[in-house]
C-alpha cells in the first residue's frame, strides 16, 4: 500500500510553514504507522530531572506548580495542560494552561534570545478546566473549557489585552483546536466517548466572535469521504450539539489537534488513535491505531496531545500509558522520543516547539505527587531535525 510522501510541517509560534509533497491518490489509503527505528534514536539513562532522552539531548524545569517560576515573582499554576509558544522579538513566549475546575485558566513563560526566562504571569483567569487549545495566525491562544456547555477563551499571551470568550465558537465539552490559515476556519475537538469534529468558519477571518460553527459528517468506517453540516444552536442547550445533526460522525475521546500542509491531524483517547483528515480532496483515514500494531506492542498509548516540526514529524504525547512523547515521522515510523520515569499518574501536557524548532516544551500535570500541585513544566533542547 502506498506510503505518505507529504511532510507534516508545523505552525510554529503563529506563522504556518507550508512544505511540499503530494496527497494519497484515490482512494488508496496508506497503512497507519507502524514501530521502528526513530530518527533520533535509542533512549538513554534517565537524567537528573528523570527524563530518558537520545543522545544529544538535554532536559531542564521551567516552572513547578505553587511554585516561584525562577527569575520572576510569579507562582506557577496547578494543572498545566495544553501549551504552544509564540514569537516575542529575539524571544519568545510559552502559554500553558490550568486544568483545574472554577479556577483554572492560563499562563505565560517569556523567554529572550538564549532562552533565559525574563517574566511569568496571567493571561486568563477564573475559568472552568482549561485543557487544551490552540494558536491563531494573528498571535493569540484559544483556551478551551472542558466541562459540558464550556466555551472558547481568547486570549492575548503578552498578557496586555483582556481575555475574550468566543460563545459563537459553540459550548461543549471542549478540548483542542487547529487554525486552518488557507481554508480560513478553526477544527475544533471534542472530549467526549462520543464527541464529534467541528470546524468554525468565521465571518471575517481574524474575529472570532461571529461565524457558522460546523460539524463533520462521514460513515462509521475508519476511512472515507466527508463534507460539513452546520450546527444549528451552538449554545448546546437544551440538545447537546454532537447531537444535533444526526449523520455527524463521533469519535471516542477528541484531544489534541494539529493542521499543517492542507492536513488535519487529531488524536482519540478512547480507541488510541491518530487521525488524519486529508483537506485537499475531502477523505479521512487513520494515520495510527495502537490495536493495529504488527505483533503488538505498541509504542505509542494513551494518545493525547499533539504537535508537529519543521521536519514534518508528528509528536504526540500520552496520558498515561509509560508517560512518553512517540514522533511519528512522514514515512509512518513510530518511535518513542522521551520518556519520564517515576511519574506514572500523570499525563503529558502541552507539547510546543519554540519558533526555531530547537527547543520542546511540554508538563507533567500532576508530577511525581500524582497531584494537580505536583505539575513541572519541561524544556528540552537539542538536534531537532529541520
Amino acid at each position: 500500500m502506498e506510503r505518505r510522501s507529504f511532510l507534516r510541517g508545523a505552525v510554529i509560534g503563529t506563522s504556518a510553514a507550508a512544505f511540499g509533497g503530494t496527497l494519497m491518490h484515490g482512494a488508496a489509503y496508506a497503512a497507519p504507522a507502524q514501530p521502528g527505528a526513530g530518527p533520533y534514536g535509542a533512549l538513554g539513562a534517565a537524567n537528573a530531572n528523570g527524563i530518558q532522552l537520545p543522545a544529544g539531548f538535554t532536559s531542564r524545569i521551567i516552572a513547578r506548580s505553587g511554585q516561584t517560576v525562577a527569575g520572576t515573582s510569579y507562582t506557577w499554576h496547578n494543572a498545566p495542560d495544553g501549551g504552544a509558544c509564540f514569537a516575542d522579538g529575539t524571544g519568545w513566549i510559552y502559554v500553558s494552561n490550568s486544568e483545574i475546575s472554577s479556577t483554572g485558566g492560563a499562563s505565560a513563560v517569556k523567554f529572550n534570545s538564549s532562552g533565559t526566562v525574563t517574566s511569568a504571569y496571567r493571561i486568563l483567569s477564573n475559568t472552568n478546566r482549561n485543557c487544551a487549545g490552540g494558536a491563531t495566525p494573528w498571535n493569540t491562544w484559544l483556551s478551551c473549557e472542558e466541562v459540558d456547555t464550556g466555551y472558547v477563551y481568547e486570549t492575548d499571551p503578552w498578557g496586555v489585552n483582556a481575555a475574550v470568550r468566543r460563545p459563537a465558537m459553540g459550548r461543549f465539552n471542549h478540548e483542542a483546536t487547529a487554525a486552518d490559515p488557507v481554508r480560513r476556519v478553526i477544527y475544533l475537538t471534542e472530549d467526549k466517548s462520543d464527541g464529534c469534529l467541528y470546524r468554525f468558519v468565521p465571518s471575517t477571518w481574524g474575529n472570532l466572535s461571529a461565524g457558522t460553527l460546523q460539524v463533520l459528517v462521514a460513515g462509521t468506517a475508519t476511512s472515507g469521504s466527508f463534507t460539513w453540516q452546520n450546527v444549528p444552536d451552538v449554545d448546546g442547550s437544551p440538545t447537546a450539539t454532537r447531537y444535533q445533526v444526526s449523520a455527524a460522525k463521533k469519535f471516542n475521546g477528541g484531544e489534541g489537534c494539529h493542521y499543517a500542509n492542507d492536513t488535519v491531524w487529531f488524536t482519540t483517547k478512547g480507541d488510541n488513535r491518530l487521525w488524519q483528515l486529508n483537506l485537499a480532496n475531502s477523505t479521512y483515514e487513520l494515520a495510527y491505531d495502537d490495536s493495529l500494531v504488527s505483533g503488538g506492542g505498541a509504542p505509542l498509548t494513551g494518545v493525547d496531545n499533539v504537535t508537529g516540526s519543521s521536519s514534518g514529524d508528528l509528536f504526540v504525547a500520552e496520558d498515561g500509558g509509560n508517560m512518553e512523547i512517540c514522533v511519528i515521522t512522514p514515512d509512518d515510523v513510530v518511535a518513542p522520543f522521551l520518556r519520564i520515569n517515576g511519574q506514572s499518574s500523570s499525563e503529558i501536557c502541552g507539547p510546543a516547539f519554540s519558533p526555531d524548532g530547537k527547543r520542546l516544551y511540554f508538563s507533567s500535570q500532576r508530577g511525581t505527587s500524582g497531584s494537580s500541585s505536583g505539575g513541572i513544566t519541561y524544556e528540552v533542547t537539542g538536534p531537532f531535525r529541520a
